[in-house]
């Protein structure tokens, strides 16, 4: 998942110091896979964490080793179109890489997104057949989700971590209503993840299940996927925590949404059929 010797490519995570904790080590997929067996999971999503090519090209390259069945959303360098045409070219052939994602979440320009050039990329990447992750973890930037969705009508946005509801103070809004202004838009998806680090004391089913039903209400269970943030997760709990609230909160739905939210949504949106 990441070195923090930077590997054969040299990747740098300007976030990953020595001050990280229990992040600051090597994660491989095969300190996961046992927790993966456990639970039947035998298909995976790497998701960036640099926002680099040379992590791409990690990535891709774990993807391509494993036994597990895995696809990679990775970087391509959206503020630069040019580039981006460049890159396309010579990264779309490449099966595995499904989709593009840029940490928006620590830009220095919170508008960063909104750019003509990002957006711009964006359309482009709407061509290729490439989904774009977002990051959008403040209120901020969850509002911008359904502006991008209405100018690129055929680009898949997936929206990470559902956008961080704030679970840690019991609260609602603003989050509520941004939510359903962003699955209103046909083209966006949700994915459940990352609530432990959004939960403080509060991690578990009871506590995440308002949330969780808000965006099965809003997006529906085919507009919405299970994401298991791992190894970032283990800020504040481990894969079985998460697996386990997670899976509490899906409880009520049938068996066939169950699967839907578990491994259906994935395999659509993330194109992972022939992989």
């Amino acid at each position: 998942m990441w070195d923090i010797g930077g590997g054969p490519s040299g990747v740098e995570y300007s976030w990953l110091t020595a001050d990280s904790d229990v992040l600051y080590r090597t994660y491989t997929l095969q300190d996961l896979e046992p927790e993966l067996q456990r639970r039947g999971v035998d298909s995976v999503v790497l998701v960036q964490a640099s926002d680099s090519m040379a992590e791409t090209e990690t990535l891709l390259d774990a993807a391509e080793r494993t036994t597990l069945r895995a696809a990679v959303v990775g970087w391509l360098p959206l503020n630069d179109p040019h580039q981006m045409e460049i890159e396309l070219a010579s990264t779309v052939d490449r099966r595995r890489l499904v989709g593009v994602r840029h940490l928006i979440h620590v830009a220095d320009d919170p508008r960063w997104l909104l750019r003509p050039s990002v957006l711009q990329s964006l359309g482009l990447l709407a061509d290729a057949g490439l989904t774009f992750d977002a990051v959008a973890e403040t209120p901020r930037l969850l509002a911008q989700v359904p502006v991008v969705a209405r100018q690129h009508p055929n680009l898949t946005i997936v929206l990470d971590h559902l956008g961080k509801p704030p679970i840690a103070g019991g609260r609602w809004q603003p989050w509520a209503d941004l939510l359903t202004e962003a699955a209103a838009r046909p083209n966006v998806v949700g994915k459940i993840s990352g609530l432990a680090t959004v939960s403080g004391s509060r991690i578990g089913a009871a506590h995440w299940q308002p949330y969780v039903d808000h965006a099965l209400e809003t997006f529906g269970p085919e507009r919405l996927m299970f994401g298991g943030d791992w190894p970032f997760t283990l800020t504040a709990a481990s894969y079985e925590q998460v697996w386990d609230a997670s899976i509490g909160t899906l409880s009520a739905l049938n068996s066939e949404d169950r699967e839907t939210v578990l491994s259906s949504t994935a395999e659509r949106i993330y194109s992972m059929e022939g992989l």
